[in-house]
């Protein structure tokens, strides 16, 4: 099995560049299940219905989610419908949503699990306690799991790796917006990378406007951030290749696609 995982969606650029590249993408690497998490794909701070929609359209198979998911008041009104799509599992119990989706691929299934890290992050749920949870709920089903731990600092990132390393196919991380380049497979089986960073734009402070962000560095006055909404973009994504009997990962290859580094057909 195959699994094509694309990073942080910023705005109307990370929009559009999903919209360019995942058929360009699917053509070329033919994975089973594509997985972009789009919590910044609405003006940088959550998503809506339209939104979530027009990657289904696109070719995505499931979108997971982050600490932005609940910026726009709408995803109340279509989350419990919304099936393809994964707000972080160690959210209190009785949130909308969910953590876990089940894809069916031919005879099998993945399960895909979205969670959320604690450190500089709203102190939800102990996502080591919840992980260990769905593991075990899923493992019933399938040995397929992948998870997107959506968290800022390496160290949680690594450790929940290690913690489910043989456990689970895949942990990648999310929302640093920078990505890492540490993708591995660790002893057991699993497949790692801190951080698969963001796609949306180029020319920003990891898709905002830099000037601002610039200027508050230097004045430490408070500045609004906006999304760079024009101009040069870069998608940040992982292939992931899993053993068809067990699960276990035999690769992983993270790159990035810019006017810097063209996609090679």
């Amino acid at each position: 099995m195959r699994l094509l995982f694309i990073g942080d969606v910023v705005g109307s650029l990370g929009r559009d560049t999903i919209t360019e590249y995942v058929p360009k993408l699917k053509k070329k690497y033919r994975p089973q299940v594509t997985i972009v998490n789009g919590e910044n794909a609405a003006g940088g701070r959550g998503i809506t219905e339209k939104i979530y929609k027009k990657f289904l359209q696109d070719g995505v198979d499931v979108v997971t989610l982050g600490n932005h998911t609940w910026d726009n008041r709408d995803i109340f009104e279509f989350i419990p419908e919304a099936k393809k799509m994964l707000r972080p599992a160690n959210f209190p119990k009785g949130t909308p949503g969910t953590g876990l989706v089940y894809v069916k691929v031919n005879q099998v299934e993945l399960a895909v699990i979205n969670l959320q890290a604690r450190t500089f992050m709203t102190p939800i749920d102990d996502p080591f306690v919840v992980i260990d949870e769905l593991v075990t709920e899923a493992k019933k089903r399938t040995p397929f799991i992948f998870v997107d731990f959506h968290g800022e600092t390496t160290s949680e990132k690594q450790a929940m790796g290690w913690f489910l390393d043989g456990r689970v196919s895949a942990v990648v991380g999310t929302h640093t917006h920078v990505q890492t380049n540490d993708a591995r497979i660790l002893p057991n089986g699993t497949a790692y990378l801190s951080d698969v960073g963001m796609t949306g734009p180029y020319d920003g402070v990891l898709g905002m406007k830099k000037e601002a962000v610039i200027e508050k560095f230097m004045t430490a006055l408070p500045r609004r951030f906006e999304v760079v909404e024009t101009g040069r973009a870069l998608l940040s994504a992982c292939v992931i290749d899993l053993d068809p009997q067990s699960g276990k990962a035999k690769k992983i290859e993270a790159f990035q696609i810019s006017e810097d580094r063209p996609l090679m057909e």
